[in-house]
């Protein structure tokens, strides 16, 4: 039973020598490189001890770094736990209470609310407790099945008795601890996509019809929109960009394992004041924006941890920037499909303000995509169509 004490030490160790600066699973995978003593099982429980570090989020800054992570494991249980039974057994046996009693056994004024203290700044629609409880649990893994592969992914699952849970016809949720790529082709087959990403295909009904369609992913990432719009809409003209090039070469073998061969690659930083590049005019623009990744935080925890205020200012002056740079590349009647995977106000309903005044164009639909019932992320879509 001690191990567990040698676990919540090396939790502590791990956390005192981050700083934030890049995505916490690298981080930690990258110390377990170092420090090779640890079974597979023993790295399992010093992550998990981290990450329930964190989903605490800015609450109990008086806390040591010890007392916090066993408060975060307290919270991010609903059954009594072995380590829990030794690190803190008065927790223990309270483990199935509510969130808000729980809360109250760790410290009598802890609230969501300094969990995360920036409702002020979220989006009117949000369900902000919800969605702050969320941040207490792992989210899902989600699959989307690509057209012709329907009943070749459900054999495969059953073969190997993975139980999963059929969201809509082509979504699939499956738990996030299964090696998925060990049993189904991935992008050829399945697309590895969260459930919200997935909805958002939703919108692309008001393209429907249209054939041939000059389509420019601007801020393309590793591609998981452009394979959507291949996917919903056919044979498309497609142009993808994207301001680093690392993340294009993984595109780039990404669209080869999804079978995309005909496509556009330019590098372009779209944040520049006065940008040289040059397009003829597409149809649909898709501009899933850089932003404070606010709704993807039970996924990312250490992004809440680190979040500091200022930082939405600093995404609206860039969305601003890129907007600009692209809107002038869509024809008259064209569509604006803007993306976030953000909860706050300036970034979502703000920003389609903005649009509609600076570049005169007009809302056809948008909608902030909650997530937290499908243990998803939460996103913000918005099509807009430019004036003829």
């Amino acid at each position: 039973m001690r191990r567990y004490f040698s676990y919540l030490s090396s939790a502590v160790n791990i956390l005192e020598k981050y700083n934030g600066q890049e995505p916490f699973s690298l981080f930690i995978q990258s110390f377990f490189k170092q420090n090779k003593k640890m079974g597979s099982r023993d790295r399992k429980l010093v992550r998990h001890f981290c990450y329930s570090f964190f989903r605490l989020g800015k609450a109990l800054p008086g806390f040591s770094i010890d007392k916090k992570i066993i408060a975060g494991l307290f919270l991010t249980t609903n059954e009594p736990t072995e380590y829990l039974s030794v690190l803190a057994p008065e927790w223990n046996e309270k483990a199935k209470l509510p969130w808000l009693e729980k809360f109250k056994l760790i410290d009598e004024n802890l609230a969501v609310e300094q969990i995360f203290p920036f409702e002020n700044e979220c989006d009117k629609n949000l369900s902000v407790e919800t969605f702050v409880i969320s941040f207490l649990e792992q989210p899902d893994l989600f699959l989307r099945i690509r057209p012709g592969f329907e009943k070749t992914v459900k054999e495969k699952l059953g073969q190997e008795k993975i139980q999963y849970k059929m969201l809509r016809e082509h979504s699939i949720s499956i738990s996030g601890s299964i090696k998925i790529e060990n049993i189904l082709d991935v992008n050829k087959e399945i697309i590895i996509q969260d459930f919200s990403s997935q909805r958002i295909g939703d919108f692309f009904s008001y393209l429907a019809h249209q054939q041939q369609l000059r389509v420019w992913d601007c801020c393309a990432g590793s591609g998981g929109k452009s394979i959507l719009a291949k996917d919903l809409l056919g044979q498309i003209d497609l142009t993808v960009s994207d301001n680093r090039t690392n993340i294009l070469h993984n595109l780039q073998k990404r669209f080869l394992q999804a079978g995309i061969e005909k496509y556009n690659l330019r590098p372009v930083d779209l944040s520049g004041m006065n940008m040289s590049i040059r397009f003829k005019p597409f149809d649909f623009i898709i501009a899933d924006v850089p932003c404070t990744g606010s709704g993807t935080w039970s996924r990312t925890p250490e992004q809440l941890f680190y979040f500091e205020e200022k930082k939405i200012e600093e995404y609206v002056q860039l969305q601003k920037r890129i907007l600009k740079n692209v809107v002038r590349f869509l024809k008259p009647g064209g569509k604006l499909f803007y993306i976030t995977c953000s909860v706050f106000q300036k970034e979502n309903e703000a920003m389609v303000e903005f649009i509609q005044i600076q570049f005169k164009m007009k809302v056809l639909k948008l909608e902030l995509l909650e997530g937290m019932q499908y243990k998803a992320d939460t996103m913000f879509a918005a099509m807009l169509e430019k004036s003829l």
